[in-house]
């Protein structure tokens, strides 16, 4: 929107679940009370959430022995915080985020990306919309203010070639549409290609998008889903169930898009039906890893080296190291000792 060494056995367990053939068998959930689960979601239950959200209502995480419970957090920053301090279970968070927290000393790990490409984005509108990098100079572009996201700027502007001098940036907060709609502002960075982005295509704004991972940025999970130190080493047995479920929420919503939008629109009222399923679609595709022969959620090991080598360049963390053993995929589907 972070620095401790895990012990060795997570070390041994990373490897082995970046090279495990996906021969283990996964555990059923027989005839078991259900383990409650407290999940906290990154933002209110929206498009990014469609396959908790499948897999809660089909009865998924029910069928793995789980009894999910989604809760909204009250700032971006509390979903780690909650985790770090035992008051939840896991979170949805950020990639940067969660290098920044080990960064400070969190002891937390991402166990699967929820979603696989970032969805961080420079949108425009016409009448003058910036089609380039290069087209930011003389612009004025809002920002929301999140340091990692500065940082993302001077990359893209530096790749173009542009003076930053003439990049006039101003932190607008968390309220990037607005001011773009008003003209205030002649585009802004932060906001995301799959909501705010098809929410202007569905006002015939014609957003003209610029993606981070096509402009300069490395590439980065979006969305990833958190879990303690602690309960990495003692909880595998759950957080495997849990993540296994959550891929056939999202396998259920890849065949029905409504089996994901039903029970977000029941969760969250205030949601237009129509807008969502436009989102929810538009989103679909970086829910799943790009190569098929990976299970859903996967990390892949170099992205995140790559971005935390470049968090690392920019001042945001002190050494790239810090990512890794910041992600595990030993509780994916067919992943695993």
């Amino acid at each position: 929107m972070i620095r401790r060494v895990l012990p060795v056995v997570l070390a041994v367990l990373v490897v082995a679940g970046l090279t495990a053939c996906g021969e283990r068998k996964e555990p059923a959930a027989g005839a078991r009370s259900l383990e409650r689960v407290d999940l906290v979601l990154d933002f209110f239950p929206n498009a990014d959430h469609a396959g908790l959200y499948a897999a809660a209502g089909s009865g998924e995480f029910k069928k793995a022995g789980l009894d999910v419970n989604f809760r909204t957090p009250s700032d971006p920053s509390a979903p780690l915080k909650l985790v770090a301090a035992g008051r939840a279970d896991l979170a949805i968070s950020y990639e940067p985020e969660l290098l920044l927290a080990r960064a400070k000393g969190a002891k937390l790990v991402a166990i699967g990306a929820l979603v696989q490409k970032p969805l961080t984005s420079i949108i425009s509108i016409e009448p003058k919309p910036i089609s380039e990098p290069g087209e930011l100079e003389g612009k004025k572009l809002g920002t929301a203010g999140i340091p990692y996201q500065d940082a993302y700027l001077k990359t893209i502007i530096k790749q173009a070639g542009i003076d930053e001098q003439r990049v006039h940036a101003i932190n607008l907060g968390f309220n990037l549409v607005g001011p773009l709609l008003s003209h205030r502002v002649d585009a802004v960075l932060g906001a995301f290609w799959n909501v705010e982005g098809v929410q202007l295509d569905r006002q015939d704004k014609k957003p003209k998008i610029l993606r981070m991972d096509q402009i300069g940025v490395p590439t980065y999970n979006e969305l990833i889903i958190v879990a303690r130190e602690q309960d990495v080493r003692s909880r595998g047995p759950l957080l495997r169930r849990f993540m296994r479920a959550v891929a056939r929420g999202h396998q259920l919503l890849r065949t029905n898009i409504d089996a994901g939008v039903d029970p977000l629109v029941k969760a969250n009222p205030e949601l237009d039906r129509k807008l969502q399923t436009a989102q929810v679609n538009a989103t679909l595709p970086v829910f799943f890893p790009t190569a098929k022969s990976r299970p859903f959620g996967f990390q892949e090991p170099a992205e995140w080296h790559r971005y935390a080598a470049w968090m690392s360049e920019n001042g945001l963390i002190s050494t790239p190291a810090i990512a890794q053993r910041a992600f595990t995929n030993e509780f994916l589907p067919g992943q695993g000792i």
